[in-house]
């Protein structure tokens, strides 16, 4: 079967170099303007609580709701949002969501210095951050394919990863460092100016965009939510992926809600040592950033991707052994592996959405995908906090870790079992538009 994605840069037959996806000027741009705002958003998530605490004086409950405020968008609009950005250019969206995000973290520390900083201040200016990243990632999703050609996807999304993995392990630190030098107001301005970073890196970017169906074609945005929702929905594919990673992410959330707690009362570990020991996870991400490729092209991306999960996710059982002293090297050693299988699923996963999905409604998969995955934060960290007080930290530690041991199940029922690569195209209907008269018509098929 002939690959459905055609290469919006022209260059399909183009030679491969030693710097990869990095010989391609548009791509470094993108790489660019995101490794940086991926390091701003790294800062502000000790940023914000840090200058919740220490200027407005707040309490645990407080840091919580400012928090679940930067979750809640995807709730409340990821699904309105995926059919939208189908709709128009993502470059322009992804620039303003930069700049409104600039402008709203900048607020913060002029309104601290006219002393007229307050709660619901802080609150707002996370749900406008938010919804943003709402934005702003449903059309990076649907961008990076206009930016790459098919064959380059998997390895364009390992290095976004890789480097992604990389902000979330620089990121505190850095923030820490600027915070003790220069103040958490401070370190909330260095954030804003990686808004900016990534958006003037977004209008450098020279490859054009495909043109849409006019207005009066399209079917209303009522009607597009949901065609997405059918087509995630029956795909035998997808169907699982996104399962698997609304049951993952549950899991991740639950046992990271009570695992610094565990680790400071029941080990008895020091700050420093906490946090050394939680930067392996993302060590993690970067090393399966850096190996899913050769993965991929080893095993396939199917029985990689497979492969990967059941050797990696059982090792989320060390985690609830450690004790103090050699112990510890059981948690290193659990955070770091489960932290490669986590992301190399991210990678192969991402990728084949973006090949295997039309393009004329890969938003609206992409914002449903992440929408139905992203739900499950709250409700594990909720779930992991009610047990650590319950049960004890150790056990709700067992409890949430048994979970992710035995998610590797739920694509091992999928299709991919018995495939070595996952598909290129999934050939759905034609996209719904208005009828003559005005009404519209559904695709036919189901949940």
């Amino acid at each position: 079967m002939m690959p459905r994605v055609d290469p919006m840069n022209g260059t399909p037959d183009r030679p491969r170099t030693r710097w990869g996806v990095f010989a391609r000027h548009d791509f470094r741009l993108l790489w660019v303007g995101e490794t940086v705002s991926g390091l701003g958003n790294s800062i502000t998530a000790v940023a914000l609580p840090l200058i919740a605490v220490e200027v407005l004086d707040a309490n645990s409950t407080a840091v919580g709701l400012i928090a679940a405020a930067v979750w809640l968008p995807w709730l409340l609009v990821g699904l309105p949002v995926g059919a939208w950005v189908d709709r128009i250019r993502k470059r322009p969206l992804m620039i303003v969501c930069d700049l409104v995000s600039a402008a709203a973290l900048v607020s913060i520390p002029l309104a601290a210095r006219l002393d007229v900083l307050s709660l619901p201040h802080m609150v707002g200016v996370a749900l406008i951050c938010g919804t943003a990243a709402v934005c702003f990632n449903t059309a990076y999703h649907s961008y990076i394919r206009t930016v790459l050609d098919g064959r380059d996807l998997l390895e364009g999304n390992a290095k976004l990863q890789g480097s992604e993995a990389a902000t979330r392990v620089a990121g505190p630190g850095a923030a820490g460092l600027l915070a003790q030098a220069f103040g958490a107001l401070t370190a909330l301005v260095a954030d804003a100016v990686t808004f900016l970073v990534s958006a003037a890196s977004l209008m450098r970017i020279r490859v054009v965009e495909p043109d849409h169906a006019p207005d009066e074609e399209r079917a209303s945005l009522r009607q597009q939510i949901v065609e997405g929702l059918r087509f995630l929905g029956r795909d035998r594919y997808l169907r699982p992926m996104v399962t698997w990673g609304a049951v993952i992410n549950m899991a991740l959330m639950g046992y990271q809600a009570v695992q610094v707690v565990f680790l400071v009362r029941v080990v008895g570990l020091h700050p420093a040592m906490v946090g050394l020991l939680l930067a392996g996870g993302s060590t993690g991400g970067i090393v399966g950033a850096l190996v899913v490729t050769r993965v991929s092209r080893r095993f396939g991306t199917a029985r990689g991707l497979l492969v990967l999960q059941v050797a990696t996710s059982p090792f989320a059982l060390l985690l609830p052994m450690t004790t103090a002293g050699p112990g510890l090297l059981l948690f290193a050693l659990g955070a770091l592996l489960v932290g490669i299988g986590i992301s190399v699923a991210n990678i192969v996963v991402g990728s084949f959405r973006q090949t295997y999905c039309p393009p004329y409604m890969l938003g609206r998969v992409v914002a449903t995908a992440m929408m139905i995955n992203h739900s499950t934060i709250p409700l594990g960290s909720l779930l992991g906090g009610v047990l650590g007080d319950t049960v004890g930290y150790r056990s709700a530690m067992w409890i949430m870790t048994s979970v992710v041991a035995s998610c590797w199940l739920i694509l091992a029922m999928s299709p991919m079992r018995r495939e070595r690569d996952l598909p290129e195209y999934a050939g759905p209907p034609a996209p719904a538009v208005p009828r003559s008269r005005g009404r519209q018509e559904i695709p036919d098929g189901g949940w």
